[in-house]
Formats: structure tokens, sequence, C-alpha cells
């Protein structure tokens, strides 16, 4: 199983997303990536992400990202 930041760098390979500084206002990611990022979550964990949770708080760092597939596993 990938873990996410294994797909944060098939997105973004130019990226160090270990650094803790929010993806979003360094422009690491944008919307279209986010798209992509929720689709490549919820096909290797297995969940559902709501509409409702894809806001820019929830992709702003690689903590927030795993608590977001947290949250969604556990309504699964």
């Amino acid at each position: 199983m990938k873990t996410v930041l294994g797909i944060l760098s098939e997105i973004r390979p130019e990226f160090d997303f270990t650094e803790n500084r929010d993806f979003i206002k360094e422009g690491m990611l944008d919307s279209f990536d986010i798209i992509a990022l929720v689709s490549s979550l919820e096909q290797e964990f297995l969940i559902r992400i709501d509409g409702t949770d894809i806001v820019p708080e929830n992709f702003a760092s690689l903590d927030a990202i795993e608590k977001l597939v947290r949250r969604s596993s556990q309504k699964a």
C-alpha cells in the first residue's frame, strides 16, 4: 500500500513534501493536484472523501492530509 507521502510524490515529484509548510500557500498543490490527490487517496485507502472535506485546510500539510484519510476511513 502506498503512503500519503508516496502519492504526493507521484503527483508532484518536484517538491519535498516532508518539509512542514503549507502546501497550498507555497504553490506546491493547486486545485487540479487536489482532485488527483483525492482520487488517488480514495482508490489507495478504499475511502470516500466527502465534498465538504475538500477544503484547503485539509490539504495544507502531510499531517492534515493523513488526518483527513483517517477521518474518512472511520466513516466507511
